[in-house]
């Protein structure tokens, strides 16, 4: 989902000639904006919801404030935006969850896409497939013989249930390679690595920038990372195709939402802006310590993106039978 600077710079230029609005816009906003991330502060979507809503405060001359509302998976915070007042004034960054997690439950507590207007999709990262360095495994190829011989001396540490994570053992594991490995649910990725780095347990697919450091001092050993091409920080780890798994990308990324029946208008002012701070040197320089490449799409392509996420796992859940009440 990467998408050149240039384009990024072409996005943000278009927008604002489409809307006919200058930088600082005098209708908007007119009060606070609350900006939602549905997790725990200092994550990966807490930090770039915070370096965009500096952004947008500085060229909307207005307060963007970030407000972490964790629980139920996201779904508090998720909920909260959904219900909030239509008029551009609160925001909602998510993860990959935000798709994955009512594909999982008998009763979703919203719609990715009746409950929200997308805004934009942000930035994306790969994820990589590590194991504790007490796996006899430096392979995927011999990670998965390890799982065959005795799968039970193994579990995989998970996000929480339903999670991207969860999908990417399942679709990989299960449902590939018809291996039953443990799945150790967590209250978010933070617990869920802490446990691999402990050998509680073994096996974790996560974001590169959460276990770069890990890697590097031989914490943890990576496997194969799950994009269409090698990542820049672990030029020497294969992705899954060059291992020999073709068809199971993945990747972690995350967006800005609003409630449903927000206005064209400011959803496009904020895209526009968006794609604008996405191609500031600062803001890249600050992405690329973390794992993460600028996105900016279009809502429209946000759209898609939801979409193309939706179809590629609720087959995974419905194989799997993965269902929560």
């Amino acid at each position: 989902m990467k998408a050149p600077l240039i384009g990024l710079a072409a996005a943000f230029a278009s927008m604002l000639a489409a809307t006919g609005c200058p930088v600082h816009a005098r209708d908007y906003p007119t009060k606070p904006v609350k900006i939602v991330v549905p997790f725990p502060a200092g994550g990966a979507v807490d930090v770039i919801a915070r370096i965009i809503a500096q952004g947008l405060s500085e060229s909307l001359d207005g307060k963007f404030v970030v407000e972490n509302l964790p629980g139920a998976g996201g779904d508090i915070g998720t909920v909260a935006v959904a219900a909030a007042p239509a008029d551009g004034h609160t925001m909602l960054f998510v993860a990959p969850d935000f798709v994955t997690s009512p594909l999982v439950k008998a009763k979703p507590a919203f719609d990715p896409l009746k409950s929200f207007a997308p805004v934009t999709l942000a930035a994306s990262a790969q994820e990589v497939i590590v194991v504790h360095p007490s796996v006899p495994a430096s392979t995927i190829k011999e990670l998965l013989a390890v799982l065959k011989g005795n799968s039970s001396k193994h579990s995989m540490a998970i996000p929480g249930y339903g999670t991207l994570g969860h999908l990417e053992g399942i679709r990989l594991f299960a449902l590939s390679h018809g291996l039953q490995v443990p799945y150790v649910p967590f209250q978010g990725m933070g617990p869920a690595v802490t446990s691999t780095l402990g050998g509680h347990t073994t096996v974790l697919f996560a974001p590169i920038a959460l276990v770069a450091g890990n890697l590097k001092d031989g914490q943890l050993r990576a496997l194969a990372v799950e994009g269409g091409k090698r990542s820049p920080i672990l030029p020497d780890v294969p992705t899954l195709a060059e291992a020999g798994i073709p068809n199971h990308e993945s990747e972690f990324a995350t967006g800005a939402l609003v409630p449903a029946g927000t206005s064209k208008h400011v959803i496009d002012l904020l895209h526009g802006q968006i794609a604008r701070i996405m191609t500031l040197s600062e803001t890249r320089a600050r992405l690329a310590t973390l794992g993460f490449d600028p996105v900016a799409s279009s809502p429209d392509a946000f759209t898609a993106w939801i979409e193309t996420e939706t179809a590629k796992w609720a087959p995974v859940v419905r194989q799997a039978n993965v269902k929560i009440n």
